[in-house]
This record gives structure tokens, C-alpha cells and sequence, in this order.
């Protein structure tokens, strides 16, 4: 096998690495290019293309994740992970792990860490790497790799809920969701949302959205309800989508173009929290992106135009 054919095998596998500790769709396929310029430059193969592959791919996130921290702490509004519509790498031993690690909520938790706890984590708890292969990759000793990944989970556990809805639990209920969400059924979905839900968007300041978001059952409830007739007139479509291996939609124009997407957090039988990811510069890899602020205008003109007041919210 040449090493072109080595590396497109692991690529899957490189990919879902460098996404998980950077959050980012564009920089993780960076990383992996630049991992293969590494491999492909290299004089000699080494003993395992995987292990080789997936340290070097691990030490170019990690700098890549330390250079964006500051870029990260002056982002204009909440900072969400660029959307992944689906993972390529598949492990049917680990698919809990890879599942839960590719979350909303998860990424989110992950980026409490330090880069170094970020890696260890991912390669550890993920994807099952052992200790000898984590310290080559991040340059530890081993000891120091074992104390990072006890601090790591640690803090991951502190972070996550108790009880996590099934698969087939959030997939039922995310439908009755989006179902009532087309027809504007205020009752329904307020039936459907946690007291305290969470409506939050991630615009980087490049599109509107919704301040420090709408909390509240009520209050999204409404907000919901009155988003969509209007955004319909216009063309717009709601697809029910997978997004990070949550339930959730791509928002599209009457041109196909992405406007946004959505991911529900589900818990205990209800609607926890809806995170649009509304940033244009995060979308640019699901394709061609809308004008979200055109959007935005030519919605409220359509619901102008049927004497409704309240101007919506970016969708």
C-alpha cells in the first residue's frame, strides 16, 4: 500500500480527531492536510502510519487550538462549534463514545479544558488510544498523560447531565418538535420545552440573532410560532437534519442557500436547549450560504405584509 492510500484510509479517522479537539470543521481539515504534508515529506514510513499519523495530526490541533483561544475569548456573542452534518469515522466497539463526544453540549464542555486535557481526553476517552501512544503524541510522560486525563474527565463529568435521553427518545420527540414548529402550535411546543429552555444563537456579529438569546417556555414558545409562517412565504424550508449527532435542521432559502442550522438538546422527555449556529463563516462548508440579514428583511416585510407587528428574530 503506498503512503497516498495509507493516509486516505486514516483520513476519516484524522478528521474526527482534529474536530473534536478544535471544534471546527475548516481548521480540522487543515490539520489533517498538513498532517499529510508532514507524512508525505517524512524520509522514512514509520512502524505504524496510525499511530504516526494521529500524534502528528494531535500536535498541529493543539497548536492550532492554543493560537485560537484568545481569537475564541474575544468572539462577538456565544461561540458554538462549526456544524458537522456527519462524522466519517466509524467504530461500532466505540460509537457510544464517538457519539457523545460529537455533541453540541459535549464540544462545548471540551472547551473548558486546556489544549493539552482537550487532546488527551479526545485520543483517551473517544477514541481508546493507550497511554504510550498519548504521551508520544502530546509529548508527556505517560504519568503526566494519566493525570491530565483524570482532571479531563473530571471536569467533563461535572459538566454533563445525569441522565441522557436514548436515541430513538430524542429522535421522537425532536419530530413532534419540528412538527409543531411548522404548524405554530404555541400550546404544543410550549408543552414540549423545558421550563428554563434556552434559545441562543451564534451569529460572530456577521448576522442578527438573538442578544444573550430567549429564555423560557412561554417566551420561545411565541417566538417560535410566529418565526416560521413568514420565513415559509418567502421560501424559506426547514429541513429535519442530524447535526452533530443531535437532532436539529439546516434552515435554507428559497435557493437552496443555508441560512442556519439548529440543534436540540433533549432531556427528560423535553426541549432543553436550541442552538442556531447563524455565523456565515461556519456554514461555508454545507455549501452556498444565504445573506442572513436579507433574509431577516424579507421576512419581516412578508409578515408586515400580513399585519403582524413584532419584527422576527433571525431564524
Amino acid at each position: 500500500m503506498t503512503r497516498e492510500e495509507e493516509f486516505e484510509d486514516l483520513r476519516p479517522l484524522l478528521f474526527s480527531i482534529a474536530y473534536r479537539i478544535l471544534g471546527s470543521v475548516s481548521e480540522a481539515e487543515d490539520a489533517v492536510q498538513e498532517a499529510w504534508l508532514r507524512h508525505q515529506a517524512a524520509a522514512a514510513r514509520p512502524a505504524s502510519t496510525k499511530a504516526y499519523l494521529s500524534a502528528v495530526v494531535t500536535r498541529i490541533s493543539i497548536d492550532v487550538l492554543r493560537s485560537a483561544r484568545l481569537r475564541r475569548e474575544e468572539y462577538p456573542g456565544p461561540w458554538f462549534p462549526e456544524p458537522l452534518l456527519s462524522d466519517p469515522y466509524e467504530d461500532p466497539a466505540r460509537s457510544a463514545e464517538l457519539a457523545d463526544s460529537l455533541s453540541m453540549a459535549a464540544l462545548l464542555l471540551l472547551e473548558r479544558l486546556s489544549p493539552l486535557e482537550r487532546a488527551v481526553f479526545v485520543l483517551r476517552e473517544v477514541f481508546g488510544f493507550g497511554f504510550p501512544e498519548i504521551a508520544s503524541a502530546v509529548g508527556r510522560s505517560e504519568a503526566a498523560c494519566r493525570q491530565l486525563a483524570v482532571r479531563a474527565r473530571r471536569h467533563m463529568d461535572e459538566g454533563r447531565p445525569r441522565f441522557q435521553a436514548d436515541r430513538i427518545e430524542r429522535e421522537r420527540l425532536a419530530g413532534r418538535f419540528l412538527d409543531a414548529f411548522r404548524d405554530g402550535d404555541v400550546d404544543a411546543l410550549r408543552e414540549l420545552l423545558a421550563a428554563d429552555v434556552h434559545l441562543i444563537s451564534d451569529s460572530g456579529g456577521k448576522a442578527p440573532q438573538w442578544g444573550k438569546g430567549v429564555l423560557g417556555a412561554d417566551k420561545v414558545a411565541r417566538v417560535l410560532a410566529a418565526l416560521l409562517p413568514p420565513f415559509a412565504r418567502i421560501g424559506g424550508v426547514v429541513e429535519p437534519h442530524e447535526v452533530n449527532g443531535q437532532p436539529g435542521a439546516i434552515f435554507r432559502d428559497r435557493d437552496g442557500r443555508v441560512v442556519n442550522t439548529w440543534t436540540l438538546d433533549i432531556l427528560d422527555g423535553q426541549v432543553q436547549t436550541i442552538r442556531a449556529v447563524i455565523n456565515p463563516d461556519k456554514l461555508g462548508h454545507m455549501g452556498l450560504v444565504a445573506d442572513a440579514w436579507a433574509i431577516v428583511h424579507d421576512t419581516y416585510q412578508a409578515q408586515r405584509a400580513t399585519d403582524r407587528p413584532e419584527e422576527p428574530s433571525a431564524p
